[in-house]
């Protein structure tokens, strides 16, 4: 029985944590991970399925209701199917997702969708073969896609599609994503180009806001406005007029929407992150590994929580952009 809920010095309760489960990849994206840029954390300090799971349900005990699965790519981690499983089995736990390149995803659907996964994000930033590559290092579009038709044989329908749309990048497949969502039914999620890269080669003329997306959209197929389903929702969510298909905005640079975020994150090492754009992580994985009551754990976090971030400052002229990149921290 939950006995007082994880809520912040702003009011804001945390329902929503991302959970990285490893942080290496079989992609590198421009915008995340380059090639010559990457060294994985050793197994030993990677947290083990038993001490995310008792994260996870001590998180759910303190009010969490989503929990949704990271890496880098979370299906490069051995037997993830039995991680699913356990988060699963927490009764309380409303939502339990994933996010994946889908590059392994399709032998791995069945098992996923058996041990309990309910739903399926995966990045895919462009639909020509030849700028897919460019943009993973990864000749795999063909693969994503046959990924994509098997997790909806598995039962995954919608599945979300993130993109991160770059200005004189792929800002001009667009309108092709959004008749893409409208042919197959599922969801394109268009998310602004952010400060994560490990490179720290972000540039703010590469932002492609998120009202010009809705707006080259909607000059091309009319878009209706869904309602949204809480505060904290992250995406401005629309329609098409024969209801097929969903759009989804996310603009946390030009519009952000810090004041009702409800979300932190764990890394793979065991780290909390109160803000995607926090400088400062918290050790819970000493505290797993030095024998710690739950209590002590709870006590932690409602102290972490505390601390959280009133937003992030990327339109700030003193921003410092994030050591580690997403595929560290956990998308």
């Amino acid at each position: 029985m939950i006995k007082r809920l994880l809520k912040d010095k702003f009011g804001r309760c945390i329902e929503d944590v991302r959970i990285s489960i490893t942080d290496r990849c079989n992609f590198r994206c421009i915008y995340c991970l380059p090639e010559d840029e990457f060294a994985k954390t050793s197994k030993s300090e990677i947290l083990s399925y038993d001490e995310i799971e008792r994260l996870a349900r001590l998180l759910v005990n303190l009010g969490v209701k989503k929990i949704r699965v990271t890496g880098g790519e979370p299906l490069l981690r051995r037997d993830v199917e039995v991680l699913i499983g356990k988060l699963a089995a927490i009764e309380e736990l409303q939502d339990l997702a994933m996010t994946s390149n889908g590059f392994l995803l399709a032998d791995k659907c069945d098992a996923l969708a058996q041990a309990g996964l309910k739903r399926l994000n995966l990045s895919m930033d462009s639909l020509k073969p030849a700028k897919f590559a460019l943009l993973t290092g990864r000749d795999a579009l063909e693969r994503v896609f046959n990924s994509i038709d098997a997790a909806v044989r598995a039962g995954f329908f919608p599945i979300k599609i993130n993109c991160v749309v770059m200005r004189g990048v792929n800002d001009d497949e667009i309108v092709d994503f959004a008749e893409f969502a409208h042919r197959t039914g599922h969801t394109v999620r268009f998310i602004e180009f952010m400060p994560l890269d490990s490179g720290h080669s972000w540039k703010r003329d590469m932002v492609v806001p998120g009202r010009e997306v809705f707006h080259k959209i909607n000059a091309h197929r009319k878009l209706i406005q869904l309602p949204q389903r809480s505060n904290a929702e992250t995406a401005r969510r629309y329609t098409f007029e024969d209801g097929r298909g969903e759009i989804g905005i996310i603009a946390p640079v030009t519009m952000p929407f810090c004041g009702h975020c409800n979300r932190i994150r764990l890394t793979a090492d065991g780290k909390i992150r109160t803000c995607l754009f926090s400088l400062v992580e918290h050790d819970v994985k000493k505290l797993l590994r030095s024998g710690a009551s739950d209590e002590d754990l709870a006590e932690f976090l409602f102290a972490v929580v505390e601390q959280k971030e009133e937003r992030h400052h990327i339109n700030d002229p003193d921003f410092v952009q994030p050591a580690r990149t997403m595929s560290c921290i956990g998308g």
